[in-house]
């Protein structure tokens, strides 16, 4: 099955699809249906109640939002703990394409824009491997919880985020133009941080639920939040606070890249375990703050020594923002603005990527809109798989 939202980055989702994938698909004689998206979480609510045992696999092309859509809705199926295992493939054709660029990265390739990064990603989906996939759960004030596999933001980024929508007919240079509006308007964002630090070693069923009120998950489908307390709870002792109250931005990665030319995180990886937390303070300048974004895009921007960014690897945190303006988003998404609290879920997705050899794979914004999925009709095999007759499709191509 392929979903196609017609309004997926410049709108051309479909043509993507018929001119580049179509043929490789026909090539490897994967059979396929097509669908068109009419509305908002058309694909969450297929999916959701969908029988997934006709599919092997959902491959989506789009920006991250579809991707998005689709993770939520087999999270809130009664059987979510099958229904998550289901592998995922991704192709890039929104404005945003972070997972296909992260995707890319991790098979050490050099990095690849627009139709070159769609063909690489058609190239992995042919070759069929399965790897694991971070997610990260969600809780927002209201008490509601999400999934996410890309980023949460807070502050600038989210800003930009946002107020590009409406340069969404340029692609990908919406994010670049966004940036420049919003550098001539900086503002400052109070708020509370705390984070949980990653351990060296992570003891196996560690748990604070036991000596902590945890988070709401009875009656709750998707995997428990086994190291958050509630969030009208103060965070455990042996979290980090952050001292300041000021910040530029707040930003917490899952997957290397935030956007095709955004390399925020270069040292995540698909099933890495870990949340990669940036944050800005306040008293950045304009041209130090540019000079960081500018540095972004071949991930130099944590070697430069800018005392006012400071980056930790975490297995959870909290953010309190104190502004009573402003705006957070998950995976691009707009969400509830006010407290939320994250933790991340080691590799309980499944992602189709690149070969383990190529390194140890990490995987990969959302708008609630974008995109095609490919329901992927494959051979059962193992976790870490390879479906002829793609892999000699993909090594003749190479």
């Amino acid at each position: 099955m392929v979903l196609v939202n017609p309004q997926s980055g410049r709108g051309q989702a479909l043509q993507l699809f018929s001119g580049q994938i179509e043929p490789m698909l026909t090539e490897a004689s994967v059979p396929y249906t097509l669908v068109i998206t009419e509305h908002q979480n058309h694909a969450r609510d297929l999916v959701r109640e969908t029988d997934l045992s006709q599919w092997d696999a959902l491959v989506i092309l789009s920006g991250d939002g579809l991707l998005f859509e689709v993770l939520n809705g087999l999270l809130e199926r009664e059987d979510w703990e099958e229904a998550i295992q289901t592998p995922l493939g991704i192709l890039p054709g929104g404005s945003g394409n972070a997972l296909a660029a992260s995707v890319h990265h991790y098979t050490k390739s050099p990095p690849a824009w627009g139709k070159e990064l769609l063909l690489s990603c058609g190239f992995l989906l042919c070759k069929g491997l399965v790897t694991r996939l971070d997610l990260v759960s969600v809780h927002l004030a209201s008490s509601q919880r999400i999934f996410s596999f890309l980023s949460l933001a807070w502050g600038f980024v989210a800003d930009v985020d946002i107020e590009s929508e409406k340069y969404r007919l340029v692609g990908p240079m919406r994010f670049l133009v966004g940036t420049l509006m919003r550098l001539a308007s900086l503002k400052v964002y109070q708020g509370r941080l705390a984070y949980l630090p990653a351990p060296t070693f992570t003891p196996q069923n560690s748990s604070l639920c036991s000596s902590l009120p945890c988070g709401p998950n009875i009656n709750q489908k998707g995997p428990p939040d086994s190291l958050l307390p509630a969030l009208e709870q103060p965070v455990p002792d042996h979290w980090t606070v952050v001292n300041e109250e000021d910040f530029v931005l707040v930003l917490a990665m899952f997957q290397s890249h935030l956007a095709e030319d955004l390399f925020a995180a270069p040292g995540a990886a698909a099933d890495d375990g870990f949340i990669h937390l940036l944050y800005v303070r306040a008293g950045i300048s304009r041209l130090a703050l540019l000079t960081l974004f500018m540095t972004m895009e071949k991930g130099g921007h944590l070697a430069i020594g800018c005392p006012h960014l400071v980056y930790e690897r975490v297995k959870a945190f909290r953010l309190e923002p104190l502004s009573p303006e402003g705006a957070i988003t998950v995976d691009g998404e707009m969400v509830e603005y006010g407290p939320v609290q994250a933790q991340v879920h080691e590799g309980i997705a499944r992602l189709i990527s690149g070969p383990r050899g190529c390194g140890r794979q990490p995987a990969l914004r959302p708008l609630s809109s974008p995109g095609v999925i490919i329901l992927w009709r494959m051979r059962h095999g193992p976790d870490m798989k390879v479906f002829p007759p793609h892999d000699i499709l993909f090594e003749s191509w190479m």
